[in-house]
């Protein structure tokens, strides 16, 4: 294997590898996916903002990227309108696909994107040193390796603002009508309500919701930080004193914590796959759920409603 590529951890650990996306360099958080499949949808989901993304399971590509159908308006497939990771690290990306919906190759639509990616990395003793000492910021490089140097913590940055929409989108379905705040929401939540024939008006981060207009609201899921989101914060605690329905979801539900009072902290390697087991409080049942989140909020800080 011809080495092309450099990953090098803050620690100053690096992993040498092939490129096969776009050959740029970036910096972002290294975090790491445990799912088997779906890396269309994972590699498009906004809460990835700021993150260079590190795939568990070692074949990546080998069903390609669906075509771009619509449905509601809304990409099927992907969880967004653009790719949102900062940069992609596999094992072994297969070059060769075959699926009856695919349209090209993970690595064309990589490039097509501008987003750089590397396979031929050891992805099982990456994710051991980023479990054993955390997330941790990183760089990748391509032809000479370069020192690790200076990067900015995307952390530090309000990332919900910076992938969520500009302007207000309505989707019309029946006569129940929600606000999905968007911190970063992913097409499948837009999907569920539209398929329960209620309408969605999604609206920018900083929107103030408390309206007559709205039967309920959702605040979404999303990128970094939610202490940083501090507008979304104060606009959801007024819709709280007001009385309005809210339902909060990854980012969103730690954003009605905080708003409530509580607190919130950073998790050590977070939680990211389609296959998170979870028990439900009170009952014997387990769902196997989707989660994407690097915070979490401090059960012990709530009050008692």
């Amino acid at each position: 294997m011809k080495y092309t590529a450099t990953l090098t951890l803050e620690d100053g650990s690096s992993y040498r590898g092939t490129a096969f996306g776009a050959e740029r360099p970036a910096t972002g958080e290294v975090v790491f996916n445990t799912g088997m499949v779906g890396y269309p949808e994972t590699l498009t989901d906004p809460s990835y903002n700021g993150q260079i993304l590190v795939c568990t399971y070692p074949l990546i590509g080998n069903y390609g990227i669906p075509n771009g159908e619509r449905e509601n308006s809304l990409l099927r497939n992907f969880e967004s309108e653009h790719i949102h990771v900062q940069g992609l690290i596999v094992t072994d990306y297969s070059h060769e696909y075959s699926h009856w919906s695919a349209a090209r190759s993970l690595g064309d639509w990589l490039k097509e994107e501008d987003i750089p990616a590397v396979t031929g990395i050891d992805t099982r003793a990456l994710t051991k040193k980023l479990r054993e000492k955390g997330s941790m910021l990183g760089r990748l490089t391509f032809g000479e390796s370069e020192e690790f140097g200076e990067v900015d913590d995307p952390n530090l940055r309000n990332l919900a603002a910076e992938v969520s929409c500009a302007e207000p989108v309505k989707y019309e379905k029946g006569p129940k009508r929600i606000a999905v705040i968007d911190c970063g929401v992913k097409n499948n939540i837009i999907q569920a309500f539209l398929r329960r024939d209620i309408s969605v008006v999604r609206l920018p981060h900083d929107a103030d919701f408390v309206s007559d207009e709205f039967d309920g609201a959702v605040v979404s899921n999303g990128p970094g930080d939610p202490k940083l989101a501090t507008a979304t914060i104060e606009n959801t605690r007024r819709a709280m004193k007001a009385g309005m329905p809210i339902l909060g979801i990854c980012l969103g539900s730690q954003v009605l914590a905080l708003a409530s009072g509580a607190d919130t902290y950073k998790l050590k390697y977070g939680h990211r796959s389609h296959n998170q087991p979870v028990n439900e409080s009170g009952t014997r049942r387990c769902l196997i759920t989707s989660q994407n989140h690097g915070y979490a909020i401090d059960a012990k800080t709530l009050s008692e409603d």
